[in-house]
Order: C-alpha cells, then sequence, then structure tokens
C-alpha cells in the first residue's frame, strides 16, 4: 500500500485520508500537513497518527517517503495488484455500494434509452457498456462527441426518457463535466461511475457509484484499471434486468 510492502491496519479516518492522497498523490507531496487536515476534515494530530501507521515519524517524513514513490512509480509499471480487486469485490456487498445500485435501479427502470459517455479508456468501457445494456434490458448508445452531442434540445416526453451514464476514473474530465452541465438545463436522468464520490462528475450527477482504488499513470496517460468500472457496469445492468423479470410491464 502506498510506499509499504503491507497494508497497514487504518482506521475509518485513515481510510478517508488515504483515499484523498491516492488521489492527489503530486499535490500531498507537496501539501503542509494543516493543507491535508483541511481538504480531507480532520485534524493534524489524525494525519500525524496516519503517518505513524506508514512507518513515518512525521508528516515530513511521509512526504519524503511519498515523492521517492512517485519517482519509482514514472519510472515503472506496478505490477498487478489483485489484492485491491478482491477488497473491491468485497466492498460490493456493502450497504453503501448497494444503496447506490438500487438507487442506479430506480433511475433506470423507466429509461428507454441509455446513453454512455466517457473518454480515454472509459470510452471503450461506455462502448462495451452500451452492448451489455443493450443485450440485456433496453436500448444504449455511446456518444462519441459529447461537445457536440446535446440533449437538451430534445422534447421533454423524450428528453425524460433518456438516462446518461458518465464513466471517469478521476471524476474531472473536462468533456464530461461540460455535458452534464448541459444536461442540467433538460430532464435527462444522469449516474456517473468514478474512482471517487467527490469529484465533480460525481457531484453533477443524480447517482454516483464510486470503486475507490488506487490510481496508476505513466508519464501522462492514466493506466488505472478498469475492471472496477467494467463489473459495476455488469451489475447494474443484471440488477435492473432482474428487476424487470420480477415487475413485468403490463
Amino acid at each position: 500500500m502506498l510506499f509499504l510492502d503491507r497494508t497497514p491496519d487504518l482506521s475509518p479516518i485513515d481510510l478517508d485520508i488515504y483515499k484523498y492522497v491516492v488521489n492527489h498523490l503530486e499535490q500531498v507531496s507537496y501539501m503542509r500537513i494543516r493543507d491535508l487536515a483541511k481538504e480531507t476534515h480532520t485534524s493534524t494530530t489524525s494525519i500525524l497518527r496516519f503517518c505513524q501507521k506508514f512507518e513515518c515519524d512525521g508528516f515530513s517524513e511521509f512526504r519524503i517517503k511519498l515523492q521517492l514513490f512517485l519517482k519509482d512509480k514514472k519510472t515503472a509499471v506496478t505490477p498487478v495488484d489483485e489484492t485491491a480487486f478482491i477488497d473491491f469485490i468485497k466492498r460490493t456487498t456493502q450497504e453503501a455500494y448497494q444503496e447506490q445500485i438500487m438507487r442506479a435501479v430506480e433511475v433506470l427502470k423507466d429509461k428507454e434509452l441509455v446513453l454512455f459517455i466517457g473518454e480515454g479508456a472509459s470510452n471503450v468501457v461506455a462502448a462495451y457498456g452500451a452492448l451489455y445494456f443493450s443485450s440485456l434490458f433496453t436500448l444504449a448508445l455511446r456518444i462519441e462527441d459529447p461537445e457536440n452531442y446535446p440533449v437538451d434540445f430534445l422534447a421533454e416526453r423524450l428528453s425524460d426518457k433518456i438516462c446518461i451514464i458518465a464513466l471517469s476514473v478521476s471524476g474531472e474530465t473536462p468533456e464530461i463535466i461540460e455535458y452534464l452541465n448541459h444536461v442540467n438545463f433538460g430532464k435527462s436522468a444522469s449516474i456517473s461511475i468514478t474512482n471517487s464520490a467527490k469529484s465533480t462528475i460525481a457531484k453533477l450527477s443524480d447517482v454516483n457509484i464510486p470503486y475507490y482504488i488506487e490510481q496508476e499513470s505513466m508519464n501522462t496517460a492514466n493506466i488505472t484499471s478498469q475492471v472496477p468500472a467494467i463489473y459495476t457496469l455488469e451489475y447494474l445492468a443484471k440488477e435492473v434486468k432482474n428487476f424487470f423479470n420480477e415487475n413485468p410491464k403490463t
């Protein structure tokens, strides 16, 4: 975990700090302790306890180790960490994840068209999602050029039957943010699948399903695994299909 070769025993507060750190590695490596405490809504004392669990005497040592970790990370690809996937699968059985899935099912059950949107690797997952959803319960398409595919020009009776599913690891993809802001003028619903519930795209969506895994990059490319996003799409599609099986339309 980060620069440790083991997983420390983290409290709920520690986990909140950890999630922020792994999503803002570069920024945290140059932050002041009080700035990190402010961003994580914790205290400097909590930050120090967190650092000690990562075998650091204080925040300065934690930053130095983090900077060295980032330097090594830029020159080597991290081997596949199956424990990250196992941890994610375990979290999908927990109440928080299940609640968001059910909220998304409630949104999708009345929709007749699902539009998928993503950029980069997420765009490939969006194409897969459109195919998977179309195979199970309703027409689904991928938006290839979101900047030139507005939906607020649609008649209300059509817009109301559309749901946009936005895919973004960072949750900060400019094109998707612009599109969701555009959509907010219409009646279309939106669901997002991101790595963090605190991202801009998550906050713009009617429902957000976060998966929280460590982000990876190589040079300027984001190479974070898309496995959690694909798993979530399949899980969601099957839950909607099960809903229709249990509640057939008359």
